[in-house]
């Protein structure tokens, strides 16, 4: 487990978000964490609990108080398929823990270095249509109160549909109950191919497979399309020098000098990128499911996602290259693009519809704002829900209309969270 460097300055894993603390709280126990919040309650004061720092928002941005979960990051119980574990643990440690039990999330995102009261709290997901955020594998979570009460909180109590994502705003997360699948192992299918003929083909292939997603690259009419099905056998295992070269030499060390290349010389990109597109090659193999789920970024970069109704995803992706040709400057980065169902947890970006999620990203230390504010401004209107923990321009005043739930989440914060000691700017904007 990677243990944060305690330290009164922070900068999220993006770089785009920094941060002084008046104090650092590292609670070791639930009490612990009660007596922080009580003696904050008491005092007028706020704390923030801080993840692993992979949200590109300041959701995260603690400028009184910093409490860090590091120490509140064990396995407590085991009860195939539901499994309890202390919310500051790791997505990767998580994975690794429910390999050993026999067990899996049923689906993931691409980076497994959040935790998971981060993960959940975000609406972290990863793509297949009869698959949501991850917090709809979640069956119960303990949480600490702006009160300092301790509430357990059940699928049956009628604040779960708020506290299984709660951005943070409701408490301190403590444990998490995780309804898993038994392990299994994924057939990994990825080609290249023309963007065109992807867009023809998602209608048949989205509810034909387990898991469909896709990148686009910039200046270019070409794509990436990945496509992940469950299979009893791991019988196409993929060398470690192919998994090596394309995952970790390709993806990360010529992705990263590329990258640095662009940034100091923005005229190659768009050749950069052609290149890149064309040198995509096919390949198929099996391997764990978080294995295939999750890959290795090394390359830092901020990021802006918007999950949109399904039907209006040839809209924005027929806007995007009049976007990115309008751009000052260069789009070094592929549009990532992944589908999921509906869920009914109140603040989800699905909330009740069949969702696509189109990211957009920019390489650190690149300009980004005129980008993503274009991109938002194709959404939006097709009643976009921005990412909670992407980067996004949004308001509680035009967030309520889109999500149904929204004062009924309010109230429930309102309740449980009266004097707002976990709020920042960040919660200030988004809810009000």
């Amino acid at each position: 487990m990677t243990t944060p460097v305690i330290a009164r300055r922070w900068t999220n894993w993006g770089g785009n978000q920094q941060a002084h603390a008046t104090d650092i709280l590292t609670p070791g126990t639930v009490d612990e964490v009660v007596s922080q919040v009580k003696e904050a309650s008491d005092s007028g004061r706020r704390i923030k609990a801080v993840g692993s720092g992979h949200s590109f928002t300041a959701i995260a941005v603690a400028t009184d108080q910093r409490l860090f979960l590091h120490r509140l990051a064990g396995l407590v119980s085991v009860d195939a398929p539901l499994v309890t574990v202390q919310a500051g643990m790791p997505l990767h440690v998580l994975n690794a823990v429910l390999a050993e039990h026999g067990l899996a999330m049923p689906n993931l995102g691409d980076i497994d270095q959040q935790t998971v009261a981060g993960a959940i709290s975000t609406g972290t997901h990863g793509t297949g249509a009869e698959h949501s955020t991850l917090a709809s594998c979640v069956e119960a979570v303990t949480l600490v109160t702006g009160t300092g009460e301790v509430l357990e909180v059940g699928k049956d109590d009628p604040i779960f549909p708020a506290a299984r994502l709660g951005l943070g705003a409701l408490g301190i997360l403590v444990e998490v109950t995780l309804r898993c699948v038994d392990a299994f192992t994924l057939l990994a299918d990825e080609r290249p191919m023309a963007l065109a003929d992807v867009l023809a083909g998602l209608d048949e292939w989205i509810p034909a497979n387990d898991h469909v997603e896709f990148y686009w690259y910039p200046y270019t009419d070409r794509a990436q399309l990945k496509i992940n099905n469950k299979v009893p056998a791991h019988d196409k295992p993929l060398s470690r020098f192919r998994g090596w070269m394309d995952d970790e030499f390709l993806s990360n060390t010529v992705f990263g000098a590329v990258c640095r290349l662009g940034k100091a010389v923005p005229g190659v990109v768009p050749t950069a990128s052609a290149v890149a597109a064309r040198a995509l090659t096919a390949r198929t193999y099996t391997e764990r499911s978080d294995r295939v789920f999750c890959t290795p970024r090394r390359v830092h970069f901020t990021e802006m996602e918007y999950e949109i109704p399904r039907a209006a995803l040839p809209e924005v992706i027929g806007a995007l290259p009049r976007v990115i040709e309008s751009l000052p400057f260069k789009v070094q980065f592929p549009v990532e693009v992944r589908f999921t169902g509906p869920d009914d947890i109140w603040l989800s970006h699905g909330y009740g519809r069949e969702s696509a999620y189109v990211a957009v990203h920019q390489f650190t230390g690149v300009d980004y704002e005129p980008y993503f504010r274009a991109v938002e401004a194709v959404c939006q209107p097709l009643g976009g829900r921005p990412h909670w923990g992407k980067l996004h321009y949004r308001s509680a005043e035009d967030l309520r209309p889109v999500y149904e739930k929204f004062d009924d989440f309010v109230a429930v914060r309102d309740r449980i969270d009266p004097a707002r000691v976990f709020s920042n700017e960040y919660l200030d904007r988004v809810l009000g």
